[in-house]
């Protein structure tokens, strides 16, 4: 397949998970307002840590195969992204294994800094070049955009969406 297709549907995955993302946030906030919204919030908080270890299993392997399939080599800000993500695969597999929903606050601390490194990094690529510092010295620039896809989704965009995503989806992991 080649990497024109396979980051247009990443994109739409992207997409996707933002609008999930959205109306999950908006389930958090009114799932006692309207009891209907229970339910899903009850298969939210049950189901969460496998739809975590999805989430953060399909991020690190597109992270994996865009550099080691594609060659496109990663900039210091998307290191610092991968190692706030990559633990997540281990800790919600373990949460899994032991039945510990407490991993919740962990994944929460992790998306939070990699949701933090993440904005730095889409702001630096989407705002005029020198208006933010690059950690690169010499190697792949941060704020050179190597994905963009329907004017926005750029790789540290979709480390946004990845991070939000379980950010919110531990809000009702933790909640129970």
């Amino acid at each position: 397949m080649p990497i024109e297709v396979f980051n247009y549907w990443l994109a739409l995955g992207t997409v996707a998970m933002q609008i999930a993302g959205a109306a999950f946030l908006a389930l958090y906030f009114l799932r006692n307002k309207i009891p209907d919204l229970e339910d899903v919030a009850g298969f939210l908080s049950r189901w969460g840590l496998w739809i975590g270890l999805f989430v953060s299993v399909v991020g690190s392997s597109v992270t994996l195969i865009h550099s080691g399939i594609f060659g496109l080599p990663p900039c210091p800000l998307c290191w610092w992204q991968r190692a706030f993500l990559y633990p997540q695969v281990i800790l919600f597999a373990l949460a899994l294994w032991k039945r510990d929903r407490a991993i919740a606050d962990y994944s929460i601390m992790l998306s939070v800094v990699g949701l933090g490194i993440a904005i730095y990094h889409h702001v630096l690529q989407m705002y005029p070049m020198g208006s933010l510092p690059c950690p690169s010295q010499g190697e792949i620039s941060c704020a050179k955009i190597l994905f963009l896809e329907f004017g926005y989704i750029t790789y540290p965009m979709m480390a946004i969406s990845v991070f939000a995503f379980l950010l919110i989806l531990m809000l009702f992991v933790r909640r129970r």
